[in-house]
């Protein structure tokens, strides 16, 4: 798991309270925050968390690359500060990195669908449409991102460019990339850091 912060406190401390389900069934075994230099409390929020600080003065790409490196699974998942994973995705991620292995697939990626919000005037027509706008979007960065370091190695991870996070999404393309039915939901300050 790699989390990129600047500045990132209250933003994550909302995704780190999310991963708890992923560390009890051992969908998360590290979580590395590679953070571009913040001067709140981001810094004590992965000190108390228990995850790895990987500071750098790196622009965003190659910081993102340098902390995946030092990564030690197979899968590499990136989210953004302020992502909340909602229930069963630690379920979900096992069952998508057991199925491509079993399939001999490990060079996919998936990203998780984006959570329906403020369901209150027809919920079921607002979870259809959401559900097909998911399907039909292009992947992004706010939906997380699930990959196998083979596969994030030989497209040269993340670089130095404008909107790495995306960049990398697109290197992958849309047709390697499952969609999750697990849900993301980006709270406010869950920007590119």
């Amino acid at each position: 798991m790699v989390i990129p912060t600047h500045d990132s406190e209250r933003a994550l401390v909302a995704t780190l309270a999310s991963l708890v389900s992923g560390l009890m069934a051992s969908a998360v075994r590290e979580v590395i925050v590679a953070d571009g230099g913040s001067t709140d409390g981001t810094r004590q929020v992965v000190d108390v968390a228990g995850c790895s600080l990987f500071p750098s003065t790196l622009p965003l790409g190659p910081r993102l690359a340098a902390a995946a490196a030092s990564a030690r699974g197979d899968w590499l998942m990136f989210l953004r500060p302020g992502a909340v994973l909602e229930q069963g995705w630690a379920q979900e991620v096992l069952d998508f990195g057991e199925t491509a292995r079993r399939e001999d697939v490990g060079t996919q990626a998936a990203v998780f669908r984006n959570a329906v919000q403020n369901l209150r005037p027809r919920p079921m027509l607002l979870e259809l449409i959401t559900l097909l706008r998911g399907a039909l979007e292009a992947p992004n960065a706010d939906r997380g991102l699930v990959v196998s370091q083979a596969l994030y190695r030989r497209l040269g991870g993340h670089r130095d460019e404008r909107d790495a996070e995306n960049a990398l999404i697109r290197r992958i393309g849309h047709r390697r990339i499952a969609r999750l039915r697990a849900a993301i939901r980006v709270d406010a300050g869950g920007t590119a850091c």
